[in-house]
């Protein structure tokens, strides 16, 4: 057999029997009873475990962030430029700050392929259909970074650790022309990330219609209605002495008005981000749903809770509020909003698509491990048995006496000296 018939051979030798999502349920209640069948619902989710990525065609542009203001990325970043352009044979985009670094301007490794990268403009050239892969080189802020830069369908991510915690970057770069060379053979699992996809509106209460406010995003010069966030949404009480007051709307219903530092409208991969500082649960980003998480909130009972994914939360001012509040997307954007102004969050259309060092499972429990420390503290000691202490005691016992003895003719030695 080739090499690849192996590789298919084991693949489906180790592919889980069951799906991640569970059995599907048994929809007649008893002898009379069942579900609706509505036809127009039917909804067909992939089981995340089986999620493989497949090219239509060999990859051949790839963009190559890198995070900025760390030497120890350099060295990184030039071994993998140089591979993917001398061997793979790629065309190799980075961002235009790259170029203009000083230090890899006065490189001579760099020098020699400066030439021949391609670059872009953030907010201004549309990197929909030239991308085919992405590679970060950094910590979980430069996926962050990344994922701003494709509002719409995300080209396949492979994030190295190359930075602080890296919870999302679970490939290390000891090898990286093996790793790197499967993923572009389509050897490789993917973790479909949701993301959110938020929108600032004015609401005219009097004539009851709702518009759009434009420019989310500060650094873009064309107008961007949404906004797509990895992690989370935060609207707090900015710079202001006086707590937030705020109305949470689930689907249109007013479920609650916060009263607090703010509230976190989070991702499953949000949810070990800000969330998990402000006690929320974490959960995997396989699971379908939008986490919801006061901040310091006044009242003893307001505790974290999860929503399908599928709903739609809006945020807005209290009438009797104080003061404005400020929002933020995936850390970045941060803006005032007034009385009248809402933001609009749901599960965003376009996930990002994580490459996975081993699979979806055990990616995420290691980085539970090793980055958040979970569950980690000393074991706690057996009791010993009562026949085995009886054994020791008599051990114990014997050892003393024969102590004893030697002690006692020592002494004797002693005094004879």
């Amino acid at each position: 057999l080739h090499e690849e018939d192996l590789n298919k051979l084991k693949d489906q030798y180790h592919r889980r029997a069951h799906s991640l999502y569970g059995v599907s349920p048994n929809c007649k209640f008893g002898p009379k009873g069942s579900l609706l069948d509505n036809s127009g619902t039917v909804l067909t989710i992939p089981d995340p475990g089986s999620q493989k990525l497949n090219w239509h065609k060999a990859p051949l542009t790839v963009l190559v962030v890198k995070k900025i203001y760390d030497e120890s990325v350099l060295q990184p970043f030039k071994n993998l430029i140089s591979w993917l352009i001398e061997v793979r044979k790629m065309i190799v985009y980075v961002e235009s700050n790259v170029l203009d670094d000083g230090i890899l301007a006065d490189d001579t490794m760099f020098k020699k392929y400066r030439g021949r990268l391609q670059t872009f403009k953030q907010g201004q050239d549309d990197l929909t259909d030239k991308i085919d892969f992405i590679i970060c080189l950094g910590g979980d802020g430069t996926l962050l970074h990344a994922s701003t830069l494709f509002q719409q369908s995300c080209p396949p991510v492979m994030a190295f650790h190359q930075g602080s915690l890296g919870f999302l970057t679970p490939f290390t770069f000891d090898n990286f022309e093996t790793q790197v060379s499967q993923v572009l053979d389509g050897n490789a699992s993917l973790l479909l990330r949701y993301r959110l996809k938020c929108v600032i509106c004015k609401e005219d209460s009097d004539l009851g219609r709702v518009s759009r406010i434009k420019h989310i995003d500060s650094k873009s010069q064309c107008a961007k209605s949404h906004i797509l966030v990895l992690n989370e949404v935060v609207i707090d009480r900015g710079s202001s002495s006086f707590i937030c007051n705020i109305d949470l709307y689930v689907e249109g219903r007013l479920v609650t008005s916060v009263q607090g530092d703010g509230l976190i409208i989070s991702t499953p991969t949000g949810s070990t981000a800000y969330a998990v500082a402000a006690g929320a649960s974490m959960i995997h980003p396989n699971v379908p749903a939008i986490m919801i998480t006061p901040i310091c909130p006044h009242s003893l009972s307001f505790r974290p809770i999860v929503v399908p994914a599928g709903v739609e939360i809006k945020v807005m001012l209290s009438p009797d509020a104080r003061n404005s509040a400020m929002v933020s997307f995936d850390g970045r954007n941060r803006q005032e909003i007034h009385q009248g102004e809402s933001v609009r969050i749901t599960t965003a259309q376009f996930p990002l698509p994580a490459v996975c060092a081993k699979d979806q499972i055990e990616d995420w429990f290691d980085r539970l491990g090793e980055c958040l420390h979970w569950n980690v503290r000393k074991t706690q000691k057996q009791f010993v048995s009562s026949d085995a202490y009886s054994d020791t005691s008599l051990v114990s016992t014997s050892s003393h006496s024969q102590n004893g003895t030697s002690s006692e003719k020592t002494s004797e030695t002693d005094g004879h000296l």
